[in-house]
């Protein structure tokens, strides 16, 4: 029989259950209470809320500065137009374009606009000339999707259809359809933005914040813009920007670096970057970390709420080993000097007439750092990223190509500069030493049917005099024994033939040999030796090859790594992340008394007597060598390679002037940028090289 106490016990287990359910059931109860009395409402609100979009916010990019930390691709407030689709409605779209197409076209202000359309005055469209690529790309496009021989106007019945914009002028239709269809291509979505005008002025950002009512989905937004403060300073090496390509944005995909909400600083559809120079060879560098804006929309579609998760890491900042006030001297030192020797051509038979081109450099002797680095011709990056017009006739130029830069990857024929390089050959291999005398009768006569001569009659001459007068016979014969294969090596640990290691792009020049001739279908003689040791043959050197090659001479035949950044810091220019160390990438093996030898030939050239005799009197010791190149129909190419000041090398300078005729343009350039360097020459506002005030 069970005990009362044993009925208790049992029953006390279902009290207890019991108690729990009832707790449970009442926590439930306040709790529906809570949702549907107290906060119903607010919560109804935000059960509404049902997606959520993640839009990066672009940092700002790095600015490149000179070597003092004067600007030369910097930031400025501006101002965008961005569609923001969390706030624009397909219903609306149209007559925000068109809208906002008048107003930026009324007040001269520019909207990004692709389609290789135009609407005739007739009504009609036709295709924009010389938009041959782009209007492929337009025909295969979904949006268009015809045959390849359509017309314009049924590329534009098929973009009118797609985009639902009928009942407009012919004119505001194409504009409308130009923006749709860029928006299609940069695939404008809720994480993706769409830029309608990158750059406005204040007036119009006050006339749509007016108006915004008007303009659903046009929103303003504070940006960086790129700026120049002289855009003629160094272009060719600061580098130019421009909006991503299909082929860019595929490649950077297939490496991971594209846009998305793991990767938010990746490349987007619409992004720019850098295409040369610096900009491009630095873009990791300057590109920035962008932040993300978490956007949350009604099922309705309107906004709910807008939070910043991350905020934007700006690039950083490049400043580069260049000298502003030395770079604008040789800029205009070789504009001068290609002028006077087409001044001169008009006088003296055409010589130097066809001379159109020009490059120089000024290299730290020390640390192969760039200080100037010029061209001829040179054009104006300001006007470059800003105006079309001037932009088309710089891609469009055939003769001078001034977006070309020949101080990096133009290829000259040296001439008697490269005689320098062959002594210090020579000299080491043991084919001639400080007594070896070479007799010059103006005429080479080791061959009966090939008879180079020498441009004047030397008689019995040394090393060093053979270097001052330029006499071809003394290397003549001093190439032909050493024999092209020596040549060719030391030539190559002096920098020709390859890469200097510079930063952006350049070219890697020619070094005559019987393999590269006979590559290109020629066949090698006995005579190319010989021409080839006075800088001819296929000889084809870059300026900044010339001037690593006479900087590793001052440098005790090591040549260093050729480098036009100074240092890289944050974008506050605080904290600096990067210095320029010196780096050993060959050594030539030449004594530092054969080097001795050499350097004392190249005095004697700026000496009386010697080829470059108005350094005579310049109240710093200068020793260098200039070149003469026959390059037969043209005018000859003229060339100074030097250094200053002979006992301690500062600098070394080198510079070429194609068809130039006459070596004292080349002297003169380098004569203006020895006084830039040691005694502060500037150029005025008139252009003038002028010393500096009292």
């Amino acid at each position: 029989m069970v005990s009362i106490l044993e009925k208790f016990k049992g029953m006390g287990r279902y009290v207890t259950c019991a108690a729990l359910l009832t707790a449970v059931f009442c926590l439930f109860g306040v709790r529906l209470v809570d949702w549907q009395i107290v906060n119903g409402e607010e919560l109804l609100e935000e059960s509404s809320n049902t997606n959520t979009s993640v839009v990066k916010i672009e940092a700002a990019r790095g600015e490149i500065l000179d070597c003092n930390g004067a600007g030369l691709a910097v930031n400025r407030t501006g101002y965008s137009i961005r569609f923001d689709r969390a706030y624009m409605t397909s219903e609306t779209q149209n007559n925000t374009i068109l809208r906002l197409v008048h107003l930026l076209d009324e007040r001269g202000e520019e909207w990004i606009d692709v389609l290789p359309i135009e609407a005739t005055a007739a009504g009609t469209y036709t295709f924009v000339e010389g938009m041959d690529d782009e209007i492929a790309e337009l025909k295969e496009s979904d949006p268009v999707n015809v045959n390849p021989y359509a017309t314009a106007d049924e590329c534009m019945k098929a973009l009118i259809e797609y985009y639902e914009c009928d009942g407009y002028s012919a004119q505001d239709t194409r504009d409308i359809v130009s923006v749709r269809y860029n928006m299609t291509y940069n695939a404008f979505s809720a994480s993706n933005p769409y830029t309608f005008a990158p750059d406005i002025s204040i007036d119009t950002v006050g006339i749509i914040s007016e108006n915004r009512q008007l303009l659903p989905g046009a929103v303003v937004q504070v940006t960086t813009q790129r700026e120049y403060p002289n855009g003629t300073i160094a272009p060719h090496i600061v580098g130019t920007m421009g909006a991503i390509t299909q082929e860019e944005y595929s490649a950077f995909k297939s490496e991971g670096q594209t846009y998305s909400l793991s990767n938010i600083s990746g490349y987007g559809y619409n992004d720019w970057l850098g295409k040369s120079g610096i900009e491009s060879a630095f873009e990791s560098e300057l590109r920035g970390e962008n932040g993300k804006r978490v956007i949350e929309t009604t099922r309705s579609g309107s906004l709910a709420s807008e939070t910043v998760t991350e905020n934007p890491t700006p690039g950083n900042t490049v400043y580069l080993s260049i000298d502003s006030r030395i770079q604008a001297v040789a800029q205009a030192s070789l504009e001068k000097n290609v002028k006077a020797a087409q001044e001169y051509g008009a006088s003296h038979n055409g010589e130097g007439a066809d001379c159109t081109v020009g490059a120089a450099i000024v290299m730290d002797a020390k640390d192969f750092t760039i200080i100037a680095a010029a061209n001829y011709p040179n054009y104006d990056l300001k006007k470059y990223m800003e105006d079309s017009d001037y932009r088309r006739s710089l891609l469009t130029s055939t003769d001078s190509q001034p977006l070309y830069n020949n101080a990096f990857q133009g290829n000259f024929m040296p001439g008697s500069a490269y005689k320098p390089m062959v002594a210090c050959a020579a000299l080491q291999e043991g084919v001639i030493n400080s007594s070896t005398h070479i007799t010059c009768n103006h005429v080479y006569t080791r061959w009966d049917d090939y008879r180079p001569q020498c441009m004047g009659w030397h008689g019995s001459i040394n090393l060093t005099t053979a270097l001052q007068k330029s006499c071809n016979i003394f290397f003549y014969e001093t190439g032909y024994n050493l024999g092209i294969d020596a040549m060719e090596s030391y030539a190559r640990s002096f920098g020709f033939g390859g890469r200097t290691g510079v930063e952006v792009t350049e070219g890697t020049g020619l070094l005559a040999t019987p393999e590269e001739r006979e590559e290109r279908g020629g066949v090698w003689v006995g005579g190319d030796v010989v021409q080839a040791a006075i800088g001819q043959s296929d000889n084809a050197v870059t300026p900044i090859q010339l001037a690593t090659y006479v900087a590793t001479l001052c440098n005790g035949g090591q040549r260093l790594r050729t480098s036009v950044v100074d240092k890289i810091t944050d974008y506050s220019r605080e904290n600096i992340l990067f210095e320029h160390q010196n780096e050993v990438v060959a050594d030539t093996g030449i004594s530092q008394e054969n080097l001795d030898l050499v350097k004392q030939g190249m005095r004697a050239v700026c000496q009386t007597g010697g080829t470059a005799s108005l350094f005579n009197n310049y109240p710093i010791a200068v020793a260098g060598k200039t070149g003469t190149a026959q390059v037969p129909p043209h005018s000859d190419n003229v060339t100074f390679v030097g250094f200053a000041p002979y006992d301690d090398p500062e600098i070394v300078i080198a510079v070429v002037l194609q068809y130039g005729a006459k070596s004292q343009f080349s002297n003169s350039v380098a004569q203006d940028l020895f006084n830039a360097y040691f005694f502060d020459y500037t150029v005025d506002t008139e252009g003038n090289i002028v010393p500096p005030p009292d």
